[in-house]
C-alpha cells in the first residue's frame, strides 16, 4: 500500500529481499559487515542505473544531495564512495549474479507469450564487445594496446530477456562460448555465421533441440533431395551433406540448406537448420528474428551504465554488469504487475528524474505525457516491453 514512499523505495518492493538474503548468505557476503550490508550495495548499483551516473564520484555526489532519504530509501545511513568502491571489489560477484537469474527468471514467467507456435521457446544467441583502457583494467587484455570484454547473451525473442549471459575476455571467439549454454529440449536457437561449429550444432540436434544458422559462403556440401515448389522469395530447400572433412567428421547426419531472397536488404542468405518440420520462410522469419539481439545490446548500452564503469577490477565490472540485468529485469517486471502502456524509454526517462519524489507509481506515468514518444524511441533504441 502507498504512504508517502520515494519512488525509488516503491521500485523496491517489487524485488523480493529474502531471495537475496538467502544467496547472500549462501555466500558470506555479509560476514563481519556491520553498516554497508549487499543489500544496500545491490539498491545503490540499481539507483545509480537508473539516475544515469556516469561514474562512482557522480553517484556518490548524488546521493549526498539525498543524505537524510538513504535510509527510507534502502541504502543504508552512510553510503561513502570508499565502501562502496571496497564492496565492489571484495565481494563475490556470484551473489549479484545468482540474484539477476532469479529476477530474469521471474520476468520471464511473468511475460510468457507463444509467438512463433513452435512447441519450444525461441532464442537468439551472439555476443557484445565492451572496449576498456588497458592500463587501467589491466586484468582485461585483448590487444597489445587495448582491453574489453564481451557479454555473451542468449536472448529469448519472445519475451524480450536474455535467459543466460556469459562474461569472457574480448579475444574469446564467440563460438566457444557455445558450450556453455544452458541447451533446452524443444527450443530453437538462431546464430549467426560466426557460430559456424558443427561439432556444437550436432550437440544440440542430439539432445531434440533445433538450430537456424547462416552458412558461410565456401561451405562444401553435395545435395541430396531438394523441393520443386517453393513459396515467393525461397530460391532454394534443399536437404544436404556436409563434405568438408571437419563439418562431416563433427556433423555426419544430413542437415537442410535454405536460400532466401531478401527484398528490403536487396541479397541473398543462406541458412542452415536441423527443423525440417517448419516451412522455408519460417526459417528465414526466425533468422530475421535474430537481430532483436543486436538490438538489446544496443539499448542496454544507450540506457544502462555498463560502457562506463564504477570500478576496475574484474570483480566490480562483473557486479556493475549483473546490477545493470537486475535494473532492466525490475523495469520488465514492474511495467508488466501495473500494466503501464508506455515505452521503456519513456518509463525510464520519467523514472530518471523523479526516484526522489513521494508519488504512486500509477500517478507518476499516469500524469505526465510525453509528444512525440514514436520519434525520440526511434531514434533511442527499440521499443521493448511493449504490451
Amino acid at each position: 500500500m502507498f504512504q508517502d514512499k520515494y519512488v525509488f523505495a516503491q521500485l523496491v518492493s517489487f524485488l523480493n529481499r529474502s531471495k537475496f538474503n538467502r544467496i547472500v548468505s549462501k555466500y558470506k557476503g555479509d560476514k563481519y559487515v556491520k553498516h554497508f550490508s549487499c543489500w544496500n550495495q545491490l539498491l545503490v548499483l540499481m539507483f545509480g542505473q537508473l539516475s544515469n551516473r556516469e561514474s562512482l564520484r557522480s553517484l556518490i555526489v548524488a546521493l549526498d544531495a539525498h543524505y537524510s532519504k538513504c535510509y527510507h530509501l534502502g541504502m543504508g545511513k552512510n553510503v561513502s564512495r570508499s565502501s562502496l568502491a571496497r564492496a565492489n571489489q571484495d565481494r563475490d560477484y556470484h551473489i549479484f549474479e545468482e540474484y539477476a537469474y532469479y529476477l530474469v527468471n521471474q520476468a520471464r514467467e511473468k511475460k510468457a507469450v507463444n509467438i512463433f507456435n513452435l512447441g519450444g521457446n525461441v532464442y537468439a544467441f551472439d555476443s557484445t564487445t565492451i572496449d576498456l583502457c588497458l592500463s587501467v583494467f589491466w586484468w582485461a587484455k585483448f590487444r597489445k594496446n587495448k582491453g574489453g570484454i564481451k557479454i555473451h547473451t542468449l536472448y529469448d525473442v519472445e519475451t524480450q530477456i536474455p535467459a543466460f549471459f556469459h562474461i569472457t575476455e574480448a579475444s574469446m571467439h564467440d563460438s566457444k562460448a557455445m558450450k556453455e549454454i544452458p541447451y533446452e529440449p524443444d527450443s530453437y536457437y538462431i546464430f549467426d555465421r560466426a557460430y559456424n561449429n558443427f561439432k556444437m550444432l550436432y550437440k544440440i540436434h542430439q539432445i531434440g533441440a533445433y538450430f537456424v544458422i547462416r552458412a558461410k559462403r565456401n561451405l562444401q556440401y553435395k545435395s541430396i533431395k531438394w523441393k520443386r515448389r517453393l513459396p515467393k522469395n525461397v530460391l532454394s530447400d534443399q536437404t544436404i551433406e556436409l563434405t568438408g572433412f571437419y563439418p562431416k567428421k563433427y556433423y555426419p547426419e544430413p542437415i537442410r540448406l535454405v536460400k532466401y531472397w531478401d527484398e528490403e536488404q536487396q541479397r541473398e542468405f543462406i541458412y542452415l537448420t536441423n527443423a525440417i518440420h517448419i516451412s522455408a520462410l519460417q526459417v528465414a522469419e526466425l533468422y530475421k528474428n535474430r537481430w532483436q539481439v543486436e538490438l538489446f545490446f544496443k539499448w542496454l548500452k544507450q540506457h544502462l551504465k555498463i560502457k562506463k564503469f564504477w570500478g576496475t577490477t574484474e570483480n566490480a565490472v562483473r557486479i556493475q554488469i549483473y546490477a545493470a540485468i537486475c535494473t532492466y529485469c525490475l523495469v520488465a517486471i514492474v511495467q508488466h504487475d501495473i500494466k503501464l502502456g508506455r515505452s521503456t524509454y519513456e518509463v525510464l526517462q520519467i523514472l530518471s528524474i523523479s526516484l526522489t519524489d513521494k508519488t504512486n507509481l500509477k500517478d507518476l506515468f499516469s500524469k505526465t505525457k510525453f509528444q512525440n514518444d514514436k520519434e525520440r524511441a526511434s531514434l533511442n533504441g527499440p521499443n521493448l516491453f511493449n504490451f
